[in-house]
C-alpha cells in the first residue's frame, strides 16, 4: 500500500512535457509515474494494512504515551527501504535539511494529534515514527507505505524536496491514521474521503504549528513544493479547490469544488485525488464560518466520525456527510452553531443532508 502525495494526473501532465526544457523533470515524472501501482492491484491491497506489523507493534511505546520516537533513515538515492538510519529520537540536528525537516514534520504531526484529540500517535497506542529521505533519483513524490513516510527530493525543476512542506507530511501520516481506523477503501467516493481527511489533517497540523487560526490559515496542500519556475501556490486549495495552479506545462488545477462538477473517471482509483477537493471545500467552508482553531470545531468533527466507528469502508459522500451531522450534534448538540456550520458547508458544496441527520 503506497499514498502519494502528488497525484498521477499531474505527473502525467509533466510527463508529456517533452518541449518544455525541463528534460530532467520530464524523465523524473515518468519515472515517478511508473512505479505507481495499477488499478487492480491497488483495489486488492486497500484494505491489507489494518494493523501494526509485529516488529512495529513490539516496538511501540507503551499505551497512551505521550513521547514520539522517531527514526529517519537516508536511502541515498536508491529505492531500497528503509536505508540507513541517521537520526533517533532526541538526537541533535544532522545539518542534512532532509532529515531535519522530516524529524521536525514528524513530531509536529505527533504534537498536534496529542494535543487536539489525545491520540497517541497514528494508531493511538504509541507506534513509533520512522522515515526515508534521498528516496530514489530526483524522485518526484512523498509517500506513507504503511509503516513508514518515504520522501523524494524532487527533480529540480518543477519540485523540490518533499520535506519542505509541513501538510505534506501531515497528510502522508493521517493515511496512517485511517489505516487504523475507519479504513476507507481507496476507490471512488471513499477513496476522495480518504484522501481529503488526509488533507483536513495535513491543513490542521501545520495551522497547529503556526499557531493559526481557520481564519488565518492558507489552506493550502503542498505549499513550498513546486520550485519559482511552476505558476502555482501549492498541490491543492482546500478552500478554493481548483486554483492551486495554472502553468503552461502542468496545465490548470482540475480539482471540482462542488458535486455540479463531480469528475466520473476510472483513473486515479475512480478520481480519488480529483473529487478530493469537493469534501475538502465542505471542511474548510465549515471551519472559516465557526472561526478559531479548526481543530476545536470542525477539526474535531471529523476526527470523530473517522475514527468512533460505525463509517462503512466504502462511505459515499453522502454518508460522510451524514455522519459528520451527527458528530457535531453529539459534541456539541442539535441546534449549536457547530452543527448548523457543518451540514450548511456540506449543502454548499451540493451534497445533501437527510434532515434527520
Amino acid at each position: 500500500m503506497r499514498r502519494h502525495i502528488v497525484p498521477p494526473y499531474l505527473l502525467a501532465r509533466l510527463a508529456r512535457a517533452d518541449d518544455a526544457g525541463l528534460d530532467r523533470a520530464v524523465v523524473a515524472a515518468r519515472r515517478a509515474l511508473a512505479e505507481l501501482p495499477p488499478l487492480h492491484d491497488e483495489r486488492r491491497r486497500s484494505t491489507l494494512l489494518s494493523s501494526p506489523s509485529p516488529e512495529a507493534a513490539a516496538a511501540s511505546t507503551p499505551p497512551g504515551s505521550s513521547r514520539p520516537r522517531r527514526t529517519i533513515a537516508d536511502a541515498r538515492g536508491s529505492e531500497r527501504l528503509p536505508g540507513t538510519v541517521v537520526r533517533r529520537e532526541g538526537q541533535p540536528p544532522t545539518g542534512d535539511i532532509a532529515v531535519d525537516e522530516a524529524y521536525d514534520g514528524l513530531g509536529a504531526t505527533h504534537a498536534f494529534l496529542l494535543d487536539a484529540f489525545s491520540r497517541s500517535s497514528i494508531d493511538g497506542e504509541g507506534l513509533p515514527l520512522d522515515a526515508t529521505v534521498h528516496y530514489g533519483d530526483d524522485y518526484d513524490n512523498a509517500f506513507w507505505d504503511g509503516s513508514r513516510m518515504v520522501f523524494g527530493d524532487g527533480d529540480g525543476e518543477v519540485f523540490g524536496r518533499f520535506t519542505a512542506s509541513l501538510s505534506v507530511i501531515g497528510h502522508e501520516l493521517a493515511h496512517g491514521v485511517t489505516q487504523f481506523t475507519s479504513g476507507l477503501e481507496y476507490q471512488g467516493q471513499s477513496g476522495a474521503l480518504n484522501e481529503s481527511f488526509s488533507d483536513v489533517m495535513g491543513a490542521m497540523v501545520e495551522q497547529h504549528a503556526l499557531g493559526q487560526t481557520a481564519a488565518q490559515a492558507s489552506w493550502l496542500i503542498g505549499e513550498g513544493l513546486f520550485t519559482p519556475a511552476v505558476q502555482g501556490r501549492a498541490l491543492r486549495s482546500m478552500l478554493e479547490p481548483g486554483t492551486a495552479y495554472d502553468d503552461d506545462v502542468l496545465g490548470r488545477d482540475p480539482q471540482p469544488a462542488d458535486m455540479a462538477h463531480y469528475v466520473e473517471t476510472t483513473d486515479d482509483n475512480g478520481g480519488v485525488h480529483l473529487n478530493s477537493g469537493i469534501p475538502n471545500r465542505a471542511f474548510a467552508l465549515a471551519a472559516v464560518e465557526l472561526g478559531g482553531r479548526s481543530w476545536e470545531t470542525a477539526g474535531v468533527v471529523w476526527y470523530d466520525t473517522a475514527t468512533r466507528g460505525g463509517l462503512p469502508p466504502t462511505a459515499t459522500f453522502r454518508d460522510f456527510a451524514e455522519a459528520t451531522v451527527r458528530a457535531a450534534t453529539a459534541r456539541f448538540g442539535a441546534g449549536s452553531a457547530a452543527t448548523r456550520a457543518v451540514r450548511g458547508s456540506w449543502e454548499k458544496v451540493g451534497v445533501g443532508v437527510d434532515e434527520r441527520s
